[in-house]
């Protein structure tokens, strides 16, 4: 049986399910940690820790190439990545899940591409996150009554640090939420023709929206709390999700490469 599901986790969702690890080299080094090979309603999943299982990584020191090279060197076809975000709207509420349709990079020292020459392609991200996966995401947050958004734009900074109030509220302008590692994952996955979802789970409101009357400041224990409850219900949606993933793929992330490369 094929490993045609895999899951990259972010903070706290290290626990997944069980099965048998596996370490898989690849030509840009070691990926975050060893990968986890479990069985989920008849289908094989691979399961990474992004930050590796002792979160000894931070956001800007991902070997990214090497986790997402590593999938694709299991089989592997499609991608549910889901992450912690703050918000830059007052709407989009702590506890909220967001399912998101773009990105902005504010990064600037990641390595971003698998093709840097002899061989070069040019691949387009106008809809880089696969809208098959995005409608099972949907639906499957519907089943389970969990709060959503079935879109929104998350705009990704370097890190580790947070933003200043200027910065955030700059932000909030452009984007729905704000995250420290969903670039490159999403590029690197369109290139080795994977399907890529994320699924950002809300846990406070950015800096630049907290000194509004209206909006309260989150504690950093209140993060914690609604961390863990998220992992709780993103664990119970990716379930619901697998089992409702049909055996072939209908979207065009599969044919990515073929106008691509020059």
């Amino acid at each position: 049986m094929k490993i045609k599901i895999g899951i990259i986790g972010g903070s706290g969702f290290y626990e997944f399910l069980k099965g048998k690890e596996a370490f898989v080299r690849t030509p840009w080094g070691k990926p975050s940690d060893k990968i986890l090979i479990s069985e989920y309603f008849g289908k094989k999943i691979a399961f990474l820790p992004r930050h590796g299982k002792r979160h000894q990584y931070p956001p800007h020191k991902i070997n990214y190439l090497a986790n997402l090279f590593s999938f694709k060197k299991l089989g592997v076809e499609r991608i549910i990545a889901p992450c912690t975000a703050g918000s830059l709207k007052p709407e989009i509420k702590p506890g909220h899940f967001v399912i998101c349709d773009q990105f902005i990079d504010r990064t600037k020292l990641r390595a971003d591409t698998f093709f840097n020459g002899p061989k070069i392609a040019h691949i387009s991200p106008a809809q880089p996150y696969c809208p098959e996966l995005r409608k099972i995401a949907t639906e499957s947050c519907q089943n389970l009554k969990i709060p959503f958004r079935k879109s929104g734009t998350v705009i990704v900074i370097e890190g580790p640090r947070f933003s200043t109030k200027a910065e955030s509220r700059t932000f909030s302008k452009i984007a729905d939420i704000i995250n420290m590692t969903q670039y490159p994952e999403v590029v690197l996955a369109r290139e080795l023709e994977m399907c890529y979802l994320n699924i950002s789970l809300v846990t406070d409101y950015d800096v630049g929206l907290k000194d509004r009357e209206d909006i309260k400041s989150v504690s950093a224990q209140e993060v914690i709390k609604i961390s863990q409850r998220n992992n709780k219900k993103v664990k119970e949606m990716i379930l619901e999700m697998i089992k409702n993933i049909p055996d072939r793929r209908k979207c065009k992330c599969a044919q990515t490469l073929k106008e691509a490369i020059l």
